[in-house]
């Protein structure tokens, strides 16, 4: 069986994993939603100067 300290180390490597991915995640989420925003506004802008 493992010692008390070390069993510890990997409870918390866990959660910092378990919280880590997520949180990765939610802020790639944030890059791609105010990348889509730019990029619709720079289409808007585009469609403006260059009507059919």
């Amino acid at each position: 069986m493992l010692e008390y300290s070390v069993s510890i180390k990997y409870m918390l490597a866990g959660y910092t994993v378990f919280l880590a991915v997520p949180a990765v995640y939610l802020i790639s989420l944030v890059i791609r939603v105010r990348n889509l925003k730019r990029d619709l506004q720079t289409m808007k802008e585009f469609q403006k100067k260059n009507p059919k």
